[in-house]
């Protein structure tokens, strides 16, 4: 089945429901289905600035379902609401669920209104909201799935890389073909393996060939109302198609020459060469 906006929606499966990926420990969730990075400045300190004076306004408005809509106005009249994409719905109910702000969620959950459920009123409403699982559930294998919730507490990059499938298959996939084996969880057990793996999904934010267009994030972008994929043209630099591509258009990266190309590979290959020697020095 398909929400409102086109996104398939996937079943919670009895596997799954084991390792629900939204709300997964005290140290960080996940509010990227609400529209969390679809407003044009989706930065981390615009994001912590929206969030905190949104969850302010409702803790000190809304006590009965009664005052919803004086709450829904005056943060769309308070709030920067311009879009990335504007097919994409960007939820004005989601706000940080607890006091020291590691994480986001709905404001109108029963968790956090002493058991009155109040999300029949949102875009999407109770039932959507209640039952949807983004597709990492489902195309992000188990073993690499814990691995991101042992890696990352933070809820800005956690949120990111975990909706970006390609980004976290293509680096484990490298990784495992250069290993010959897969990388377990208990690997990051080692601290060093751990901050080389951090280092590289922390490219998300802070990766050089990064595009500035405001309608692009990760591969994605959208003509009209469709998903687009972003192509990166290498042919007029006179190379090959990378065997980092994947990885280069979940950066949303853009290339002006060659050497950008070069460079870009220099430090995904030394990111992977490093976590092999390590590997195999540890194990």
């Amino acid at each position: 089945m398909s929400d409102r906006s086109g996104h398939m929606v996937f079943p919670m499966t009895i596997e799954d429901s084991f390792q629900v990926l939204c709300q997964p420990d005290a140290g960080k969730s996940c509010g990227a289905c609400c529209g969390l990075y679809n407003y044009v400045d989706s930065s981390r300190d615009s994001l912590v600035e929206r969030l905190r004076a949104r969850t302010k306004r409702f803790r000190d408005r809304v006590k009965t379902p009664a005052d919803l809509d004086d709450f829904a106005r005056a943060t769309f009249a308070c709030e920067d609401f311009r879009k990335r994409y504007e097919v994409i719905y960007c939820c004005e109910y989601l706000g940080f669920l607890d006091e020291g702000e590691k994480r986001v969620g709905c404001l109108l959950h029963p968790m956090q209104n002493h058991g009155l459920d109040m999300r029949d009123v949102s875009f999407y409403g109770r039932e959507l909201c209640a039952g949807h699982l983004c597709p990492s559930h489902h195309f992000i294998g188990r073993s690499r799935r814990q691995i991101l919730l042992d890696l990352i507490d933070d809820w800005y990059l956690y949120g990111l890389c975990l909706t970006d499938i390609d980004l976290v298959e293509c680096y484990f996939r490298l990784l495992a073909d250069r290993l010959g084996e897969e990388i377990k969880p208990a690997a990051f057990a080692d601290d060093e393996l751990k901050r080389l793996a951090l280092s590289y999904f922390n490219w998300k934010v802070t990766w050089p060939f990064r595009s500035k267009e405001a309608n692009r994030l990760g591969k994605y972008y959208f003509d009209g109302s469709q998903y687009m994929i972003h192509h990166i043209d290498y042919e007029k630099f006179g190379l090959a198609p990378s065997a980092f591509n994947a990885i280069f258009l979940s950066l949303s990266s853009e290339f002006h020459c060659a050497e950008d190309i070069r460079t870009a590979e220099a430090l995904v290959g030394s990111n992977l060469d490093a976590f092999v020697l390590r590997w195999r020095a540890v194990f």
